[in-house]
């Protein structure tokens, strides 16, 4: 069960967005070819990587911009795109950059704090990816998220309210960071949480300058817009529209 996409258009181009998915792209294949040669792998990671036990100042940034593989890469991409470009339509191209780079930073801070003496190398997008997410339930907590169901041959596609499917993954997170030993190779699961949380504080002032209360009041928790229709073509029917809204024009 994994969700495909939301129901909540952008206003404008996530350039952004677009970039950071296409960055860690393009780094990913500089170094694919080292997937099968465990030495020069191990030696990049040693370079790169996050590793508690010895962290550098550098790794912090560096390590947000690797993957352990090709669906480690393509399922944090996924998330990213689904939901980075409302949260670059409501902070601003800039805002929003800086904002990506903060929670993956104190996310990989969450992990070291509490996996420390661990030698693991701690590689992924996942903790920025994670506050994006914290972000997003903070400003659109109803709006509609499409999940993907997969039981064998059965397939399925329904939505949920983002807070449900959001919240789901955050208890996850919190179960798996317990239960996990942080000294074995695996899930990074406090750096996820903490970088929800982290995210979420982080956008507190976007959600007040659109509002606070007063914008939940006003949308119900729901993108302040159109929802995009999806027809069995899975073909977007309705957009955003590109005038102001009645509650002003917030963007930057």
């Amino acid at each position: 069960m994994f969700p495909i996409r939301d129901h909540n258009p952008s206003g404008r181009t996530p350039y952004v967005t677009f970039a950071l998915i296409a960055t860690n792209i393009l780094i990913f294949l500089s170094y694919w070819s080292l997937m099968d040669q465990p030495h020069a792998l191990i030696a990049l990671y040693e370079k790169y990587a996050l590793i508690p036990a010895r962290p550098s100042l550098s790794s912090f940034v560096t390590s947000i911009f690797l993957h352990a593989g090709i669906w480690h890469l393509l399922g944090n991409m996924l998330f990213l795109w689904i939901f980075g470009d409302n949260l670059e339509d409501e902070m601003g191209h800039a805002r929003f950059a800086l904002f990506y780079l903060l929670s993956g930073i104190l996310a990989g801070l969450v992990h070291v704090l509490l996996s420390q003496g661990s030698s693991v190398p701690t590689v992924g997008a996942s903790g920025a990816i994670a506050g994006v997410m914290g972000g997003y339930m903070l400003l659109f907590p109803r709006a509609r998220v499409d999940i993907l169901l997969i039981v064998i041959i059965f397939f399925k596609i329904f939505s949920i309210p983002a807070w449900a499917m959001l919240a789901l993954w955050f208890g996850i997170q919190l179960v798996g960071g317990v239960m996990s030993d942080p000294d074995a190779a695996g899930v990074a699961y406090w750096a996820h949480a903490g970088g929800f949380v982290i995210g979420a504080i982080l956008a507190f002032p976007t959600w007040l300058r659109v509002g606070g209360s007063d914008f939940w009041s006003e949308t119900r928790g729901k993108p302040p817009h159109p929802a995009a229709q999806y027809s069995r073509s899975n073909i977007p029917r309705v957009g955003r529209p590109r005038g102001n809204s009645s509650r002003g024009d917030h963007r930057n």
